[in-house]
């Protein structure tokens, strides 16, 4: 299918090296991805071949440190990469997000000695990371989480359940956020992380999750049972530090999610605009009907923009400024424009749209998950106007 590359190429701090890896995952999309993912999406089953490839090609720790075994890349380059991937299968990009997420969070905050310990494998995807904060009390409202660590000599026993855990089935290290002190107040000073592993005595996973879609990756429920974690593996050597350390992750999974929603986006317009021009009613392609235009023209115009906020909000996290206006809000668009995109190429296509037969209904499927992924719009717009109401502020 033809792609329109001149918009959806990048111009970043990482020069051609960026630009190149962009280049290489696009090809690699369209000839590994792209013919397989309706049949792995459909049948439920974990691309292997497909993971072995984004290993191979360094894609888990494009943005993890050089000293690490990473590529060392922006996180501009990132999102690009990622909203490729997504444009042939938006499940992929969630195996990836969790390995950037708990690296970027080791990588800022650890001890020197998990740093060696977690980051190299995490880069290179032979370890799987997850990202453990939601409950079944605790989602939007982070700091209500009633997951306890107590400690316990050189040890602390960690009891409680996790929910909504993505490849929670496969992973093997999970950055998992806790109470230390239930009764400190502001609660965020009683929180700590933890970095639990696969194995440990206590821990399990106690089920997976069928979904709408988002298929490819599990989504696990982990219980948590006097499970016995190392106090080495208190993340940074320190309690009451969890909330920030683990929040500051959000703002890597949100652009993460943006860039996959502008794939998406773009997946879902592609085949709108090609479909539009073969399609004939009247005696004429559809594609000449202004009805059909105007779809084509608010899709592709919201796309672009969507694209831009996000490697605006990349640029600024690269920056190292605070950025989470910014990324709240490529989220926000770019998620809306995923939903709204994915429906009108469903009303292009007509009746085959809503068929199996093309993959316009995995794109359907997919979107509304990024509209609540890594805190829901709901939640973005609140932080959006927090953030703007300080940076307005009517002394």
């Amino acid at each position: 299918m033809a792609a329109a590359s001149d918009v959806r190429e990048i111009i970043s701090g990482d020069g051609e090296a960026g630009v190149e890896i962009v280049r290489n995952v696009r090809r690699w999309v369209d000839e590994q991805v792209i013919p397989q993912a309706d049949a792995l999406e459909h049948a439920g089953e974990f691309p292997t071949a497909i993971h072995r490839d984004m290993c191979e090609m360094g894609i888990f720790g494009i943005t993890f440190s050089e000293a690490y075994g990473g590529l060392g890349l922006s996180f501009e380059t990132y999102s690009a990469v990622i909203e490729e991937i997504a444009r042939g299968w938006m499940g992929l990009a969630g195996i990836i997000n969790t390995n950037v997420i708990d690296g970027w969070i080791i990588e800022q905050h650890g001890t020197d000695e998990q740093k060696q310990r977690f980051l190299p494998g995490l880069g290179s995807g032979e370890l799987q990371g997850c990202f453990t904060i939601t409950e079944p009390n605790a989602g939007s409202d982070a700091q209500a989480i009633r997951t306890t660590a107590t400690r316990d000599g050189d040890d602390y026993l960690l009891n409680g359940n996790k929910l909504f855990v993505t490849n929670g089935d496969r992973g093997d290290v999970y950055l998992a956020m806790t109470k230390t002190d239930p009764g400190a107040n502001p609660r965020h000073r009683g929180i700590s992380a933890f970095l639990v592993e696969r194995g440990t005595p206590g821990f399990s996973i106690a089920r997976t999750i069928d979904k709408l879609g988002y298929k490819g990756p599990e989504t696990a429920e982990l219980f948590l049972e006097d499970a016995r974690v190392p106090a080495a593996n208190l993340l940074g050597g320190g309690e009451g530090r969890g909330f920030q350390q683990m929040i500051s992750g959000l703002e890597i999974g949100r652009i993460n999610v943006a860039s996959r929603a502008t794939g998406v986006a773009q997946a879902a317009f592609d085949h709108a605009i090609v479909y539009a021009q073969q399609r004939e009613t009247m005696g004429r392609p559809i594609a000449e009907h202004q009805a059909i235009q105007l779809k084509l023209a608010e899709m592709a115009t919201k796309i672009r923009a969507a694209r831009l906020l996000t490697r605006d909000a990349a640029r600024k996290k690269d920056s190292g400024e605070r950025s989470d206006l910014d990324v709240g809000m490529a989220k926000l668009f770019a998620t809306e424009v995923a939903l709204e995109c994915t429906l009108e190429s469903m009303r292009v296509h007509g009746g085959v749209g809503y068929t199996k037969e093309l993959p316009i209904e995995r794109y359907y499927r997919d979107a509304p998950l990024m509209a609540v992924a890594e805190g829901t719009n709901e939640i973005q717009r609140l932080v959006i106007a927090r953030r703007l109401l300080e940076l307005y502020r009517v002394d």
